[in-house]
């Protein structure tokens, strides 16, 4: 565990917090919207974990439009996108003996089991590579798709159709139709034959196998695909079968013709998973691909949808992540980084090094005080770790290799793009560039949020080109971007975009057109682009759906600037709302500008006023439900999962907004005040009978 992340107080947390948000959704734009990567796989997922260590020490701070709340990113362009059925989930992550207990011991807690009664768990390896889901209609292979953000993936299905590993059709007796999970990899030894190859011809490498998989699978010419040894693992099944439990499924899988990786674990209490970890780990290095960790599973499938799901992770599984990998190595620079919101991020550029075969040349400084923290000094020699198999992060610095001359960091108290002063306010530990509207790196990447793939997600409008439309003074405002076409034809863009290298008459009139598409977008992508500080994509949606226009919205926000009015506590009553979130928004409406920026926003396009969409048409989606006194069939953590699945909010306070309260025997006060304020209160019984239909 990061000692040195553990020991920020409650307002450090947020601040790292916010930044990490930031960071890990500018790597997903670049990644899946630009396909430019900055940095690698791994040190994405490091990111991602930093991010769940801290949301597990300041639970507070997760919040439904957390990256930790989503998976993956949404599908990329060049690719078609395929909605899955069920939806494709990731995994929570365990990193400690203590951990895998505490995961067990809360499956148990939600199940209502007794110390005594058993839980059997399915263990197996996790492999390293590219999740796809696979469907067969008719027993052949119909459609494959990436896992993309869980809900919508890309279709690679004439890519999938390459890999000798995957059976095109299924023998007699296997079930139609048939959707089968698995994961697609390149062996250790075919990823080195590759690379040879590829250096022998003067072209780039892969860095490791699982970057291999991904960027032959996401290719678009599907002959190239073909020429790369690729290989895939099954390890479940999208619909529930006849099957009782993952093991069988196992087993189903091997007798249709996928490779499932072996060996297996399956058994009771707590002492085999953990001798399986052990073992695996130990014959690690002797697999011809890669792993990074176990995964647990409840192996009995009834049992697993019990559990049912929690934000991006079902609670019947998770993954057991190996030790860390250390390497040492050299800090050659720090650079400061401006965002969107004007914060300061300080960027280790480090002499690269290999570290679990995985070359590493950056790593983020967090913010001030760490690098004061750690004593990080340029021209350190620094010792770097790999949690997980991640990117590396700066544990430490090797003082008696410190060189002479190396100075204290000083860290700069001015911007270093527009040079206005940089301020760190009380309580943060985040220093932010006042510049606001002159500073050019805020504008720029505002801008570019405003274009990204949750926001307005124009094709052919990526941050390379606003960078460039920026440069050359033709895109200052969010409302430019609009105007883009009028400018062009009326000589404001001199000489005219199809006149640019590397432009055309075809791909200006292509990026003309993206844009005319966009001028009519849905209110929480509205809300979402306008880049407020601490307003993601989940909680967008909640104020969309809670005021319903931007007309609504913005007066109430202007209203919610007294405190002691209504609007406020209106404002403070949607989930996931409290004061600091609150004061953003509120701040954002108070500013001249802003108003100004979007009343010229509102002229140019149809925002569309928010529509609740229930996902299963649930005679209980949308209501606001209580439950109060002892459940009888299901346990409270139950009950709330199951009505949360259909479209419900579960409230622990009674109100006027309430629904319905569910009162088991004892129930109290709660009953009570739904009884004064003529909620309808139900029995256990006929909650149940309501929500079965």
């Amino acid at each position: 565990m990061n000692d040195t992340l553990m020991d920020l107080d409650a307002l450090d947390a947020k601040v790292r917090h916010s930044d990490l948000v930031k960071e890990i959704r500018r790597h997903d734009a670049l990644y899946h919207g630009a396909d430019d990567p900055e940095i690698t796989d791994a040190q994405y997922d490091e990111l991602r974990r930093e991010l769940d260590l801290l949301e597990q020490k300041y639970p507070d701070l997760q919040t439904p439009d957390s990256p930790s709340m989503r998976v993956g990113a949404p599908a990329a362009r060049g690719f078609q996108k395929v909605r899955h059925t069920v939806p494709m989930l990731s995994l929570s992550n365990v990193f400690s003996e203590d951990d895998f207990f505490e995961f067990r011991e809360r499956i148990k807690r939600f199940l209502g089991l007794s110390d005594e009664e058993g839980l059997e768990l399915l263990a197996e390896q996790k492999i390293d590579g590219l999740s796809c889901s696979l469907r067969y209609e008719n027993r052949k292979l119909v459609q494959a798709a990436t896992r993309g953000d869980g809900a919508e993936g890309e279709d690679i299905t004439a890519n999938v159709k390459t890999i000798s590993d995957i059976p095109h059709t299924l023998p007699p007796g296997a079930p139609d139709p048939l959707e089968v999970r698995g994961e697609i990899y390149m062996s250790r030894s075919d990823f080195k034959t590759l690379n040879d190859g590829l250096l022998e011809q003067g072209k780039k490498v892969f860095a490791n196998p699982r970057n291999a998989a991904a960027g032959s699978v996401r290719q678009l010419d599907s002959a190239i695909t073909a020429q790369r040894p690729l290989k895939f693992f099954g390890y479940a099944l999208a619909q529930n079968l006849d099957f009782k439990t993952q093991n069988d499924v196992r087993l189903a899988l091997q007798s249709w013709g996928f490779s499932i990786p072996e060996p297996s674990y399956v058994g009771i209490g707590v002492d085999g998973p953990m001798r399986y970890y052990n073992d695996i780990m130990q014959a690690r290095a002797s697999l011809d691909y890669d792993i990074d960790g176990i995964v647990y599973k409840v192996n009995d499938l009834a049992l697993q949808k019990r559990l049912g799901f929690v934000s991006r992770a079902p609670r019947w599984a998770t993954a057991h992540k190996f030790p860390a990998e250390q390497a040492v190595t050299v800090l050659n620079d720090i650079e400061i980084q401006v965002g969107r919101t004007g914060a300061l991020t300080p960027v280790a550029r480090l002499e690269p090094i290999t570290v679990g075969g995985v070359v590493v040349s950056n790593a983020t400084l967090h913010n001030e005080d760490e690098i004061r923290r750690k004593d990080v000094r340029i021209g350190d020699t620094v010792v770097i770790q790999r949690a997980g198999d991640v990117i590396p992060q700066v544990v430490e610095v090797v003082l008696d290799k410190r060189p002479p001359a190396a100075a204290e960091y000083q860290y700069p108290d001015h911007c270093p793009v527009c040079g206005s002063l940089a301020i760190r306010e009380e309580g943060e530990a985040v220093r932010r560039c006042t510049g606001g509207l002159i500073c050019d790196a805020q504008a720029v990447e505002r801008l570019k949020h405003f274009v990204s793939r949750l926001a307005f997600d124009i094709e052919g409008l990526g941050a390379k080109m606003i960078e460039l439309f920026w440069e050359k003074e033709i895109i200052k405002t969010p409302a430019d971007i609009f105007r883009l076409k009028e400018k062009n034809e009326t000589g404001g863009i001199s000489p005219p975009l199809q006149d640019w290298d590397g432009w055309g008459e075809k791909s200006a009139a292509n990026l003309f057109e993206a844009i005319e598409q966009r001028k009519t977008i849905d209110l929480n992508r509205f809300i979402y682009a306008l880049g407020i500080r601490q307003i993601g994509e989940a909680t967008a949606k909640r104020l969309a759906g809670n005021y319903g226009s931007i007309e609504a919205l913005k007066n109430a926000m202007i209203a919610a600037q007294d405190h002691t009015g209504a609007a406020y506590a209106d404002l403070l009553a949607i989930d996931d709302i409290g004061p600091a979130v609150a004061d953003d928004l509120i701040g954002f409406f108070a500013e001249d500008h802003n108003l100004q920026v979007l009343s010229d926003l509102q002229s140019l396009l149809d925002i569309q006023d928010y529509v609740q969409i229930s996902a299963d048409a649930s005679p209980v989606a949308g209501k606001t439900v209580v439950f109060t006194g002892s459940l009888m069939t299901m346990t409270r953590a139950e009950a709330k999962a199951g009505a949360e699945s259909r479209g419900a909010k579960v409230s622990g306070s009674v109100s006027k907004k309430t629904d319905y309260v569910v009162a088991g025997e004892e129930a109290g006060s709660k009953l009570k005040k739904a009884a004064e304020l003529g909620v309808e209160i139900l029995s256990e019984e006929q909650w149940k009978a309501l929500i079965d239909g």
